[in-house]
């Protein structure tokens, strides 16, 4: 599958108005095609392929095209536990997208083929530590977004704790970033990890939430 014949294929399924409200609801100028979420889903695992630097070409073609349903698929064509035989080349795709990011889905699902790639080689969080240091609003909410499987584990390893700890202290220096996305993104990590791990969710509120917007400290809480 060429990036061209893909993206006509997706042109085909298009509906005006649903891209007519979609435009309106993301409120960022670009193409929509108004395709609903499961269609693009399905479309990606079956775009996927044994090749996979076929399939790396394929969804750098589509993130080109600037069209919302062609950079979520090309998002989803990288979200995969595995990525044989080298996941490197998927990575180095993904970071390109980053400075480009202009609004949340495109972002988070992006975000979401991003964690993968860090799961797989934890060590790649230390080229995401650059991002916190960004001008670009997006680059720095993605830092947390990308880490959020750090959230997830109820008993982490010694490596695993290191790198949750290192993530908080990035969130403990967006605290007085007021951008809601910003303020958004620290109280989802928290929240997420407040399933998990009550007590240090706490200690950061403790420590930081006066400085929160009132909605994300309350969100941050919400599962304590």
């Amino acid at each position: 599958m060429t990036p061209e014949a893909a993206l006509a294929h997706l042109e085909g399924l298009g509906d005006p108005a649903k891209a007519a409200d979609m435009a309106a609801y993301h409120k960022v100028e670009r193409r929509y095609l108004g395709i609903a979420n499961p269609v693009l889903d399905a479309l990606a695992k079956a775009w996927r392929g044994d090749d996979l630097a076929a399939r790396v070409a394929l969804a750098d073609g589509l993130w080109r095209s600037d069209t919302h349903e062609a950079r979520v698929c090309a998002a989803k064509l990288l979200t995969q536990a595995r990525l044989r035989p080298d996941d490197g080349p998927a990575w180095e795709l993904i970071k390109t997208w980053v400075p480009e990011f202009d609004a949340w889905a495109i972002a988070d699902h992006a975000c979401m083929a991003g964690q993968k790639r860090l799961v797989w080689v934890p060590d790649r969080v230390d080229e995401v530590e650059a991002w916190t240091q960004s001008d670009h609003m997006w680059t720095r909410r993605a830092a947390l977004v990308i880490t959020l499987p750090w959230t997830k584990q109820n008993n982490p390893k010694p490596a695993d704790e290191a790198i949750r700890d290192r993530v908080l202290g990035w969130a403990a220096g967006y605290v007085n970033d007021h951008e809601w996305f910003i303020q958004k993104a620290i109280a989802w990590w928290l929240r997420e990890l407040s399933k998990h791990d009550a007590p240090r969710v706490v200690a950061f509120l403790d420590a930081h939430g006066a400085r929160m917007k009132p909605f994300a400290r309350r969100e941050a809480a919400r599962k304590l």
